[in-house]
């Protein structure tokens, strides 16, 4: 499929048909990544960026001690 480059401001602008947007899941607003390989501009998108505290919700010591199973407790190291 062809489009055409537009001007926007300093630099070129691309709009992406949207079936073409809808079969990897952008949406207005969307962020992707754009590079160069050669001869050939790739626009993928971009991987979602994690922030520690949302990874982290709901974590508690009690749930990470049912996450690993290390054995019998031996010696001064059982956990409180």
């Amino acid at each position: 499929m062809q489009v055409q480059l537009a001007r926007w401001g300093n630099s070129l602008g691309l709009r992406i048909p949207k079936d073409i947007a809808g079969k990897i899941g952008l949406t207005a607003g969307a962020r992707v990544e754009i590079e160069a390989e050669g001869d050939r501009i790739v626009i993928s998108a971009s991987r979602p960026r994690y922030d520690l505290a949302e990874l982290l919700v709901g974590m508690t010591p009690e749930a990470m001690q049912d996450a690993f199973d290390w054995g019998p407790e031996v010696g001064r190291e059982t956990v409180d």
